[in-house]
């Protein structure tokens, strides 16, 4: 599948590690470093703009590595960008961890995956199926 996208960073584009992987890797698109303090958030931008097939989403997940060894995430995760959006690629990071993290240009912040989707019709009704776990939500299905 062939995505348009304009790269106004001075980074490569993304690209995939593995022939199996999933996700490629955004880079932070900064001037100076940022220094992210515990339990602040920012936005970071990454230089980076795409044009999707309707249809298609790109879903912005934190990195393993960056979440479990700095205790940095991306604060909406999945973070979705729609088909018809077509502003810089940004990601928003926060830092859950005790410590400040200091962001710099070209760092890898996130992963990007580009995955097909659906719309729906709803169908109104005054009853749904049953099912065998009918109302039961969080926790309801056994221990974690």
């Amino acid at each position: 599948m062939k995505v348009k996208i304009v790269n106004k960073s001075n980074h490569d584009l993304p690209h995939y590690a593995t022939a199996a992987a999933a996700g490629m890797d955004l880079r932070a698109n900064l001037e100076e470093s940022v220094t992210l303090a515990p339990l602040e958030r920012t936005l970071i931008k990454t230089g980076l703009f795409i044009e999707l097939p309707v249809g298609y989403e790109a879903q912005v997940r934190p990195r393993s590595g960056l979440a479990l060894k700095k205790g940095i995430t991306v604060l909406n995760s999945p973070g979705t960008i729609d088909a018809d959006y077509r502003g810089e690629i940004g990601v928003i990071l926060v830092n859950l961890s005790n410590e400040p993290f200091v962001i710099e240009n070209g760092e890898r912040i996130a992963q990007l995956v580009i995955a097909k989707h659906e719309q729906v019709t709803w169908e109104l009704t005054e009853s749904l199926e049953d099912s065998e776990r009918g109302e039961g939500g969080f926790g309801s299905t056994g221990k974690a």
